[in-house]
């Protein structure tokens, strides 16, 4: 494999996850398509999106910013290994009560309010998390994170690769679903992305106490 590819792949991987929370409804796709429905507007829909992207982006620097203040106490391995067990153990979670800590917002929700339903909603399923396997390798090393001249400014790239492609992704499948589409698809047509990403949480976890 090519020195290249290495310095690359894990920033094709970072898009590739903002791919998959954005097509995941629980992150906000699907909160887009009712109200715009609802209002009946198209405008509605495209207006949600930044709020939604920008909580799930805060959600996710949280996660980066704790990383980096860990760093400070601990070396890259054992930070790798405590984050795949905190990774393991929500997923754990998710299995056994997620499904019963649904949040649940009104459909009279302004645009704050849609950020901050999109930061809780994405902590409560660890998005932040889910990023560590690639995130600790471009912004931790064994030295303390904020020693580091290209940390901080490599998690913010990072940061916003990843918020850039799940804001493509959930503005592409608002869109889809709301012009053609519809929601009544989801009942027959639909995989269970609950159960894709406990999997992901945990194989991500798995990864980091293996690795």
């Amino acid at each position: 494999m090519s020195s290249t590819w290495i310095g690359i792949w894990p920033w094709f991987t970072l898009a590739g996850l903002g791919v998959f929370h954005g097509v995941n409804p629980a992150m906000g796709w699907l909160f887009a398509v009712a109200l715009g429905l609802q209002r009946r507007s198209r405008t509605i829909v495209l207006a949600s999106l930044l709020p939604i992207a920008v909580g799930h982006a805060a959600a996710v620097a949280l996660a980066l910013v704790a990383a980096f203040a860990a760093g400070l106490v601990l070396d890259g391995a054992s930070l790798g290994k405590a984050a795949g067990a905190a990774l393991i153990a929500w997923a754990a979670w998710h299995a056994w009560r997620g499904h019963r800590q649904r949040l649940r917002v009104g459909m009279q929700v302004g645009l704050a309010g849609l950020a901050m339903w999109s930061f809780l909603m994405a902590t409560a399923h660890g998005a932040g998390l889910m990023l560590y396997p690639i995130l600790l390798p471009i912004c931790l090393s064994d030295a303390p994170a904020l020693v580091q001249g290209g940390s901080v400014p490599n998690g913010i790239a990072a940061l916003c690769v990843h918020s850039t492609a799940m804001l493509a992704t959930i503005g592409l499948v608002s869109v889809v679903v709301y012009e053609w589409a519809g929601l009544a698809f989801l009942r027959s047509h639909w995989i269970n992305l609950d159960l894709v990403w406990r999997a992901a949480l945990g194989l991500s976890g798995a990864f980091l106490l293996l690795s």
